[in-house]
């Protein structure tokens, strides 16, 4: 036993039956993983016992967990806050983390400055200017800066104010009327300050606020008769309306309310659509790269907690698609923290269900987008290692399968599976030799016999072996395949792929007969089911091709000067009769002698006179 579990295991003894936080450390001291727990106890020991059920990114932290601390909470909420901030410290490798700067994207004003500019930045920090966000992705955030400074007519030149005020001509943008032009002194900075208020309360979510304030403005304005300046601030008034309804959808069950998805495959991704005065304001979709093996309800926990620990303001209910198991103590946090009530709910039906639905379509469609082949490929043989019990993912599956015609024609099919990608080049297929009539049992048998009898002969064709078998068939089936390879010296791990009633792949079988249900998994259902489609296509292929052969092949026997040796390449070279007949002479001829050639053109095309080149 590894003398660096057996210490954890000691220190893990002196641990309290009570809430709190753990911290892993690795070999140099460093934070490389924070959690909570309801019973510090239980749940640190998990950690190092039966690490067999473990999944591979729990068996790496175990690996690298060199030492752990630990801090006892008054409560499992106190907990949590802990845990959000020991995270938000940290931030250690093993955690979900929502770090990275290239996807998290700020809008940041320092109302400090005499004349406040709203920017993009990638790196919050606490330097007394006010933040707005994350906005996942720059394109997003870029899109609500530039509606905000279209829609209050602010500048977004590099001029620097009051440095350049009166120094030079307004822009074009001034001439467009899409400037408010502080440059030419004429807009003093009060106005100046009150558009940048504006901006902030827009950004807050209080764009009702605003438009109220605007039309009380610009009706004392009318009264007195200035109405150039009421004229100005209609225009305010139609450009702050439409900056609040721009791309929006009408969801008025959804006042200031924020609705997740959740969709996990190769990737996972956590949809968030952004819902204020029952308009959907903005939408957010975060892939999150290493939380791939992570239960679903996991995944959202750790999101949503950091998600709002990194944002202003929560909105009043938070819709989720699952329950988690910080529900309640992530709502009496957030509720604190901007002293009001947060409600997190999970609708079962009715309108805020269909919301649910719209932000699952999301999060699906942003996962789907972002993944590759080679990762729903390596998901999948994540899925099967976990399934079977293997302690590495198969990196060569062969597939077998039978397939004859009333007990004729009796043929199999070997199809290749590498890193979890079909490799046509090393598709084989056989033709029984020693089985005469049906007999699924004896041709797997004499399948798997010759596949490994030219392994050891060394053909390359047959190299390398496979580290797992899928055998279409039930628990029978596999039995005889392992069999057959135990008798030749090799000992991969053997399943056999059983189908329902309409032929799909609901459960794999071992040799003695434990089964494993897949139909409840979607990936692994899907990841199988293409493997054991591909073998029975496979094979049924090979068996047509020779039945056709034999149906057809009798017709070229009665054309003289045409033998056994030219019928075989004939054949060959087109496949089947039927593409031999629809061949020209010169076609024919390039495989057989020009008269051979004629002969055959001339029997499958008796009207016609002459030669038909």
């Amino acid at each position: 036993m590894d003398e660096r579990i057996e210490r954890l295991k000691k220190k893990v003894l002196s641990l309290p039956f009570e809430p709190g936080v753990y911290i892993m450390l690795d070999k140099s001291g460093e934070v490389i993983y924070v959690g909570k727990a309801k019973k510090l106890k239980n749940r640190v020991s998990s950690y190092f016992q039966d690490q067999q059920s473990h999944t591979d990114k729990t068996r790496k932290l175990v690996s690298h967990i060199n030492d752990f601390n630990y801090i006892v909470a008054a409560s499992e909420y106190e907990a949590l806050m802990l845990e959000c901030s020991l995270i938000k410290r940290h931030q250690p490798q093993y955690n979900i983390l929502l770090k990275d700067g290239s996807v998290l994207h700020y809008i940041r004003v320092d109302t400090r400055d005499e004349y406040p500019k709203f920017t993009l930045s990638t790196s919050p920090k606490e330097d007394g200017a006010t933040w707005f966000g994350p906005y996942y992705g720059r394109h997003m955030a870029r899109t609500a800066l530039e509606a905000l400074v279209e829609a209050l007519k602010l500048p977004d030149c590099s001029r620097v104010f009051p440095r350049d005020i009166g120094k030079s001509r307004p822009c074009l943008n001034f001439h467009m009327n899409r400037c408010m032009a502080p440059c030419t002194g004429e807009f003093t900075k009060d106005d100046y300050r009150a558009l940048i208020d504006e901006g902030i309360a827009l950004l807050s979510g209080k764009g009702a606020d605003v438009v109220e304030q605007l039309k009380a403005e610009m009706a004392d304005a009318a009264e007195n008769l200035l109405f150039e300046k009421a004229a100005v601030l209609r225009d305010r008034v139609n450009a702050v309306e439409r900056l609040s309804q721009r791309q929006h959808v009408i969801a008025g069950g959804a006042p200031d309310t924020d609705v997740f998805g959740f969709y996990s495959s190769a990737r996972s991704c956590v949809s968030v659509l952004r819902y204020m005065d029952g308009a959907l304001a903005d939408k957010e979709a975060v892939v999150i790269e290493q939380a791939v093996e992570e239960d679903g309800a996991e995944i959202l926990d750790a999101f949503i907690t950091q998600y709002y620990m990194a944002k202003t303001a929560p909105p009043r209910t938070i819709l989720l698609p699952f329950d988690i198991e910080n529900r309640e103590n992530l709502a009496k946090m957030l509720s604190e923290r901007v002293e009001r009530k947060v409600e997190i709910l999970v609708p079962q039906r009715g309108e805020k269900m269909e919301l649910m639905r719209l932000a699952a379509k999301n999060a699906r469609e942003e996962a789907e987008r972002v993944t590759t082949g080679q990762d729903r490929a390596a998901r999948g043989l994540e899925l099967l290692r976990t399934a079977l019990g293997m302690e590495t993912a198969p990196a060569r599956i062969e597939a077998f399968d039978v397939s004859n015609m009333a007990g004729r024609d009796v043929v199999s099919s070997m199809v290749v599976v590498e890193y979890g990608q079909p490799k046509k080049s090393a598709y084989r297929r056989f033709k029984m030799k020693t089985i005469e009539g049906q007999d699924d049992y004896a041709s797997m048998r004499e399948t798997i016999v010759r596949r490994y009898q030219r392994a050891i002969d060394g053909d390359e064709k047959f190299l390398p072996t496979p580290e797992l078998m899928l055998i279409d068939g039930g628990e029978e089936h596999a039995r005889v395949a392992r069999d057959a390879a135990t008798e030749l010296g090799f000992s991969p791990v053997i399943y056999g792929m059983v189908k329902d009633n309409r032929h799909r792949t609901r459960a794999l079988i071992s040799p003695d007969g434990r089964e494993i249900g897949i139909a409840q998994n979607p990936q692994l259902f899907g990841f199988v089911g293409r493997i054991q489609e591909e073998a029975h296509r496979f094979a049924i292929t090979y068996n047509r091709e020779l039945r056709t052969k034999k149906l057809y092949g009798s017709e070229l026997e009665k054309i003289e000067g045409v033998g056994k040796t030219r019928r075989a390449a004939l054949l060959k070279k087109f496949g089947s009769v039927k593409k031999i007949s629809a061949a020209s002479v010169d076609e024919l001829a390039e495989t057989v002698t020009r008269p051979a050639a004629e002969a055959v053109y001339r029997h499958f095309h008796p009207s016609e006179e002459g030669e038909k080149q």
